[in-house]
């Protein structure tokens, strides 16, 4: 647990000048800043391309159809990692006195599956064999990269490794569309899934970093999330009504269990994309959200122990402009929840 709240970015930021999205960060998110990932820059700069630079021992390259694994790695994978060191460059030149907690973003094995192709063209998550390989290759990226972030910004008091995981809601229903995307692949059972994704929180544990997994898709599953041993669970709490004090739903009751768990809520309360109005989004409002959440049973300290404010997803889809506003509203609202709760 932490105190006080902390914000944070999801992780995407719109535009392609890396330096300025480093500033940009740790400008405005003094506390808790995160790698940034910019995927205006074109292939490999993606959530998916990022991800298969982690990859050990496996490789991938962009087909007419999309990402798919390959023998040896080729340009996408050179740009890809291109990349990733790009950006590992300006974080610590933009980290030399930083001395607080750093988060960084990884793709989640389950999404990473649901997206990459087999050599003969069917998505991974096809073949439960081959996920397994996907999370091995994946879990040893994670402690490599987790080793490279500690060298790089050596001062840091911890990092938060999170994985995104858009796709696990559609794993788990069996939505997840075939290559050809004329069928569905099979549901994946969810004992099933909670044991793989757990053993990859569990290897970036042992390796001396918390653990963060972000989903912006609607039904997201908490209960999952929270016995795979997240120890923080990220979503968008945008739906979140500030009058709701009603009857409690199941979604409220997962999230009561979480925090009796001790583990950290990161609300995605701020807009990722630009407001009709953005002067119907400011800090009393989205304050008043987060203290309704005070229905479940808890104090207002209780719920600023367990909070870390974020906007709703990526902000790749945002104006410059409100990226930065984006950023900077969900730090004053972690401000204004400290003074609420002191």
């Amino acid at each position: 647990m932490h105190r006080p709240p902390r914000a944070t970015g999801i992780g995407s930021l719109p535009g392609t000048d890396a330096g300025a999205a480093h500033r940009l960060v740790f400008d405005e998110l003094p506390d808790l800043p995160h790698l940034p990932e910019l995927p205006a820059r074109g292939v490999g700069a993606d959530m998916i391309g990022r991800g298969t630079a982690l990859l050990v021992d496996l490789y991938a390259e962009v087909q007419p159809s999309g990402w798919r694994l390959t023998e040896r790695p080729g340009r996408d994978a050179r740009r890809a990692d291109s990349f990733l060191r790009q950006d590992l460059d300006f974080l610590e030149e933009n980290s030399q006195e930083f001395a607080q907690t750093l988060k960084v973003q990884a793709v989640g094995p389950w999404t990473l599956a649901s997206t990459l192709e087999l050599r003969h063209g069917d998505r991974m998550l096809a073949d439960l064999g081959a996920v397994r390989d996907l999370a091995e290759s994946l879990t040893e990226g994670l402690k490599l990269h987790i080793a490279e972030m500690k060298k790089r910004v050596p001062r840091a008091a911890g990092l938060i490794v999170q994985l995104d995981e858009p796709a696990l809601p559609g794993v788990l229903k069996g939505t997840v569309p075939t290559a050809s995307g004329f069928g569905k692949l099979r549901a994946v059972e969810e004992a099933v899934a909670r044991e793989l994704l757990a053993g990859v929180l569990q290897a970036v544990r042992d390796a001396e970093a918390e653990t963060a997994v972000h989903c912006c898709a609607p039904d997201v599953p908490i209960d999952l999330l929270r016995k795979a041993g997240a120890d923080h669970i990220s979503f968008d709490a945008t739906g979140i009504t500030a009058t709701g004090h009603g009857t409690a739903t199941a979604r409220d009751e997962q999230l009561g269990e979480a925090i009796e768990a001790g583990v950290g809520l990161m609300l995605g309360v701020v807009p990722a994309t630009d407001p009709a109005r953005a002067a119907d989004v400011g800090v009393n409002r989205l304050l008043d959200k987060i203290l309704s959440l005070t229905r479940l049973g808890f104090s207002p300290a209780q719920l600023a122990e367990a909070t870390t404010i974020t906007p709703a997803c990526g902000l790749a889809g945002a104006t410059p402009p409100w990226a930065r506003q984006a950023l900077i509203l969900a730090h004053r609202t972690a401000d204004a929840l400290a003074d609420k709760a002191s």
